[in-house]
């Protein structure tokens, strides 16, 4: 039996997400994201239990999380990975802002209603383009040799990845759509998982933490 431990870290905030804006690849980090995702950093042991490896996301937001965690850490193994990019939105949203009523029609129909698992409204991955990603996923890292792995990733993909382990293939958009709007992950919130090994049998993955954000240093005159 062996038992590998997986730290899920959301990317810092972008100045796209501080102004309101549906994002695609593109998007640097504000300074209080580069601050979030340095403080998400000292969180981990840099010794002994230190993450053997570190598998980020391809967008430009994941990547510059990675570095600054990495160097923090002093991580040298770092691999882009697809799997864990975030949702492609519909093109009809991406670079305008959530306030539109436009987008909030799109959004509402695509997130919040109670639809079957195949809608589709454009050329956006749909819930079961995500689930199915989310699965390869789980299988991708149940297969990495590493027993202590940081994957840096986004917002809606990591709820996705949380959801099929709670529920599996009993997963559908209705409790996606549910368990997502009552569980929100923050600005590089820290989420933890552990997959459980055995000859023969299926991984049995567990979620341990979830959104465990980063809280920034006061000084007593500041509190």
């Amino acid at each position: 039996m062996s038992t590998k431990i997986i730290y899920f870290v959301r990317h810092g905030q972008t100045i796209l997400n501080a102004k309101g804006i549906r994002q695609g690849a593109e998007g640097s980090l504000t300074d209080k994201g580069r601050e979030q995702a340095l403080i998400t950093a000292k969180k981990f042991p840099k010794h002994k239990g230190k993450p053997q490896v570190m598998l980020v996301s391809p967008f430009q937001r994941t990547l510059e999380t990675a570095d600054i965690i990495s160097k923090e850490l002093d991580i040298s193994h770092i691999k882009v990975v697809d799997l864990l990019k975030e949702r492609r939105n519909p093109s009809e949203i991406i670079g305008h802002s959530r306030d539109e009523i436009a987008v909030r029609r799109i959004v509402d129909r695509i997130d919040n209603g109670f639809h079957d698992d195949d809608l589709r409204y454009s050329d956006e991955e749909n819930f079961t383009d995500l689930r199915d990603r989310a699965k390869k996923l789980l299988r991708y890292l149940s297969h990495r040799h590493e027993q202590r792995i940081i994957a840096v990733t986004h917002s809606i993909f990591l709820k996705m990845i949380a959801c099929y382990v709670l529920l599996g293939k009993k997963l559908t958009a209705s409790e996606y759509n549910k368990l997502s709007y009552l569980n929100p992950i923050e600005n590089a919130g820290l989420t933890i998982m552990t997959c459980t090994t055995r000859f023969l049998r299926r991984p049995v993955w567990k979620l341990l933490v979830w959104n465990d954000i980063p809280q920034p240093n006061y000084t007593e005159e500041e509190q």
